[in-house]
């Protein structure tokens, strides 16, 4: 039986602040060589899927880039199979940017269809987690499904950002509540679905036509079909898998790669997390450098001196005499300079700490209180950043100069609004 996924991946993320103002969510960096996407497509391809769509929509440049024609996937087939990478556009008939993620795949019903698939998998592009999608579907054809939604328990106080499923003895998804403050349960979607082509088709015409509809799989398509007595199940996924939509979970994610054991093993052979690489030299470690729990990825330089702790850095980052990174996460080509403290931060690319500047700390009501660096920003010598700060992107040193006394005090957002 054919399979297609598809992948929704027009995310703003603008809960992960700065490192999304200029990419896509699904192309964030992860884990030093990877970007957060390629959980997804690997999932696919070491499952057997070779015919994938990608819907885009916010900044898709990058995103593009990454994924190219996929070879890394091996997804850069010509005739059958392979993925296609879909995005909003103004043609004959007029539409618009996806009103919701199942206005996302009705606009694209023509290329769904082809190839006449009997199982459609639809999944997300912002999550990090390994799952064999080859048994969820056999799962879904032994229940003979119309739908089968992936799912996972998570803590109570947690279940209100998710949609929830109430289910009987069978997994018969009897109720389906989407992001409520009350949920009545605590097993929630990961939003990864599988449907029956002709299902799929007739319920997503079915709500276009219907102006009540948010044109959503949480809110309308999956309530409605439960309320029409079709038969819609859940399947109980019991590995790891997290939403990074936020930056504690971005950063929480990270720390979790660095347990012992890791919650999700990279290493692992049979399981291959396929990405596109670059040529970057070996890593380089000077004499008297001191490197702890930590992932260090090609073309970094750990100088002389150098405390890097509880912390993952990206290609070609370098760390200079005496600095200390902890409990951080650094990517591609920035520069801690000579002396300078970075803790609980994220630094994106290419961000220049100066000589002796400290940014992020821990904060003492036991908060995470991740301090957020945006691309591209060179924060000054001296300088001090407190814990929870989010500076934007581009910031030249010249920007800071409306700080005299050299501190960005704890919670400010600099050149960027906070999102909701």
């Amino acid at each position: 039986m054919k399979v297609k996924a598809i992948i929704l991946a027009g995310g703003e993320g603008t809960r992960l602040a700065t490192l999304t103002a200029k990419r896509a969510k699904p192309a964030v960096p992860f884990a030093g060589k990877y970007r957060i996407i390629d959980f997804t497509l690997s999932n696919c391809v070491n499952s057997g899927i070779f015919d994938v769509l990608m819907l885009t929509q916010y900044r898709p440049h990058s995103l593009n880039d990454h994924i190219a024609l996929g070879r890394p996937w091996d997804l850069d087939r010509s005739f059958t199979g392979g993925i296609h990478t879909l995005q909003p556009y103004k043609g004959r008939f007029d539409t618009d940017w996806y009103a919701g993620t199942a206005d996302a795949v009705t606009q694209n019903l023509n290329f769904v269809r082809q190839g006449r698939p009997e199982q459609v998998v639809i999944l997300s592009g912002d999550h990090i987690y390994q799952m064999d999608y080859d048994l969820f579907v056999n799962y879904h054809r032994q229940k003979n499904a119309d739908l089968t939604i992936a799912t996972i328990q998570v803590p109570l106080d947690e279940a209100p950002r998710f949609g929830v499923c109430l289910t009987d003895e069978d997994m018969r998804v009897t109720d389906f509540v989407e992001k409520s403050q009350n949920p009545p349960s605590t097993l929630a979607s990961m939003g990864v679905y599988v449907f029956n082509y002709d299902v799929l088709e007739k319920v997503l015409l079915e709500d276009r036509d219907d102006p009540n509809s948010e044109h959503d799989f949480g809110k309308n398509i999956i309530p409605k079909m439960i309320k029409n007595d079709m038969r819609v199940f859940g399947y109980a996924y019991g590995g790891y898998w997290i939403d990074v939509g936020t930056i504690d979970s971005y950063w929480e994610a990270h720390m979790d790669l660095l347990e012992t054991p890791p919650s999700l093993n990279l290493n692992d052979r049979t399981w291959i997390i396929h990405t596109k690489s670059e040529e970057r030299p070996p890593v380089r470690i000077a004499n008297g450098a001191i490197i702890r729990d930590s992932m260090i990825t090609d073309g970094s330089t750990i100088c002389e001196g150098a405390v890097v702790e509880r912390s993952i850095l990206s290609p070609g980052v370098f760390i200079g005499p005496g600095a200390v990174v902890r409990d951080s996460i650094v990517l591609t080509d920035a520069y801690v300079e000579a002396g300078a403290v970075v803790e609980r931060a994220i630094l994106d690319k290419l961000v220049v700490v100066g000589k002796g500047a400290r940014v992020g700390s821990i904060p003492e009501m036991g908060e995470l209180g991740i301090c957020c660096v945006g691309k591209n920003t060179n924060i000054p010598p001296g300088y001090t950043v407190g814990h929870s700060v989010i500076l934007g992107t581009d910031l030249s040193p010249s920007y800071f100069d409306s700080f005299p006394d050299k501190v960005i005090p704890p919670g400010t957002h600099i050149g960027y609004k906070k999102g909701k």
